[in-house]
């Protein structure tokens, strides 16, 4: 009998004659390369460096594609985005010190919305003049600290033979559910030198996964046929473990109402019988919602933003399956199910009875209609005007990216993402200039369709740079600028609260001309032109800036008793 612990994989004829004979003038930087390659990898980002030369040396070795951009923090908002179109773990590869310190907001992002990344960060010299780190530029005592509070797991190498074993578990931890960003540093002085370590050949690194405990479905199962008034709460993981095929099964057996959040934006069918859309803040929905006698959540935290950063409290049984342990039953009691979401909704579609329940179309047409009332009852013609000309000049399958804007606040309810996996924001951490650098990450992974980003006038700042980048790759990236004189969250925050709009009003750049002085098309647009400007911008080759020059005010949910 042959036990799995007893297989060994034999090295075939050519990878022992690579192994035997590897070609001189190989680096630990070239081992790097040579494991992400035999991981699966095709493309890598970051910045070349004097600090990460034995990377950047290697690459033009390597058989990857390099994209590297302007800013340490835009390369890992590129990769953040890579990772969540293609599902592959992104390498991302960064210099030491403050280089890739500069990249933890963009790890924070990936890691609050379980984006796979690969990080790969240069230490300084395992001995400096001192008998250890300090003396060197960019010296930190401890590279990998900042990482730990931040990524999934980090891993150190000290020695070359480490390298290929570290970066194949890195890469095991960022793809297993869920997915995030990973560290793995590698000193200096490492990557640099010359390796007699064998080609690296093969790596197997498979992700682990992560199914329902069975007795837990089966209760959720029991709990869910047998309900009166069910509803389901349907966020980021069903996106990220491309179950929203399965999710649109099981509703539709139980009859159940389903809320996408924002991050499950397209999981489910917006024009659906069944659909309640994406108004989970919205007072009224959050009253459906807590009215439901069993609430279904699956991939969703049930963060801050889902309930409009006000008391949600479900009245009767929730059932929560989440694959990041650390947000199940966070915030809420519940049947606790720790679980990828495709796995589990596949246990309740094979457990689950039927529910016959002729009313539940009715009941969501009549919220929907009540959400449509008050808002068409207020002075927000242009709030709802803007979201609903991007989205007519949009291709269905084209993918978008948002800042934190007061445009996005109205995107997360009032906007049909059409397909799973099409619309995302910063809303992980919340950090600005995320939009631009991650269309260009998704536009190198996909440069079959259009890709748009969404900023404000002051998040635009963060990322101006990279519009070199756009010219350079020729990537298909429309960049709609809502240029609000400044910041337009903050300016609605400092005003609410002191009456003036304190800092967030910084000197008003031109955009158009500042786009044109890196060879980008620009152009200034207006409400009533903006469907035309943008359908037009996003169909032309290459990137384009789309000016929109307006102050829309945020999104405000219902209040108790509208």
């Amino acid at each position: 009998m042959t036990h799995d612990h007893d297989l060994v994989l034999r090295p075939t004829p050519a990878q022992t004659e690579a192994a035997l004979n590897p070609p001189a003038g190989r680096t630990g930087g070239d081992l790097v390369m040579e494991t992400l390659a035999g991981l699966g990898a095709t493309t890598v980002f970051g910045l070349s460096g004097r600090h990460a030369s034995g990377m950047s040396d290697a690459l033009r070795r390597a058989d990857l594609r390099y994209v590297g951009l302007r800013v340490e923090s835009n390369a890992g908002f590129a990769a953040d985005a890579y990772g969540r179109i293609t599902g592959e773990a992104a390498p991302l590869l960064l210099p030491a010190g403050p280089g890739a310190l500069t990249a933890l907001a963009a790890l924070q992002e990936a890691a609050m919305a379980s984006a796979p990344v690969l990080a790969v960060g240069s230490l300084v010299p395992t001995v400096g003049p001192g008998g250890g780190p300090h003396g060197h530029p960019h010296a930190l005592p401890d590279q990998s600290a900042p990482f730990r509070d931040v990524v999934k797991s980090v891993h150190t190498v000290r020695t070359q033979s480490r390298i290929p074993s570290a970066l194949a578990a890195a890469w095991q931890s960022a793809l297993t559910a869920p997915h995030g960003p990973v560290w793995v540093g590698v000193p200096q002085d490492v990557l640099r030198a010359g390796t007699a370590i064998p080609v690296v050949t093969g790596v197997d690194a498979t992700p682990e996964e992560l199914p329902p405990r069975p007795e837990l479905t089966a209760v959720a199962a029991d709990l869910l046929t047998r309900a009166e008034r069910p509803a389901i709460i349907a966020g980021g993981g069903v996106v990220r473990a491309d179950a929203a095929g399965k999710l649109r099964q099981l509703a539709e057996r139980l009859s159940a109402p389903v809320v996408t959040t924002f991050g499950g934006k397209g999981a489910f069918p917006w024009n659906h019988p069944l659909s309640l859309r994406s108004w989970p803040a919205d007072r009224p929905t959050t009253d459906f919602l807590e009215d439901a006698d069993v609430l279904l959540v699956i991939g969703s935290g049930l963060g801050g933003l889902t309930a409009g950063h006000r008391p949600f409290t479900p009245r009767g049984r929730v059932v929560q399956i989440e694959a990041d342990a650390g947000k199940l039953e966070s915030g809420h009691p519940a049947l606790g199910i720790h679980a990828d979401a495709r796995l589990a909704l596949q246990a309740l579609l094979e457990t689950a009875g039927t529910r016959e329940d002729d009313t539940a179309p009715a009941r969501v047409r009549a919220l929907l209609d009540r959400v449509e009332e008050r808002i068409a009852a207020r002075d927000l013609a242009v709030e709802q005007d803007v979201p609903a000309s991007v989205r007519r000049a949009l291709p269905p399958r084209a993918p978008s990216f948002w800042d934190m804007t007061a445009l996005t606040y109205w995107a997360w309810s009032a906007f049909d993402a059409r397909h799973p996996n099409t619309m995302h924001a910063a809303q992980g951490a919340g950090g600005p200039g995320y939009a631009f650098p991650a269309a260009l990450g998704a536009a190198v992974a996909d440069p079959t369709q259009p890709v748009l980003a969404v900023s404000d006038g002051g998040g635009a700042l963060y990322s101006i740079a990279e519009l070199a980048t756009a010219r350079r790759y020729g990537l298909d990236v429309t960049w709609l600028i809502v240029d609000d004189g400044g910041h337009d969250s903050p300016r609605e925050s400092t005003t609410d609260a002191s009456g003036e709009p304190t800092g967030a009003e910084p000197t008003r750049p031109d955009l158009v001309a500042l786009a044109e002085s890196f060879g980008v098309p620009g152009v200034r647009t207006s409400p009533g032109a903006l469907e035309t400007d943008l359908r037009e911008a996003l169909s032309r080759p290459g990137p384009s800036v789309v000016v929109l020059p307006a102050v829309l005010r945020e999104f405000a949910p219902a209040r108790p008793g509208e």
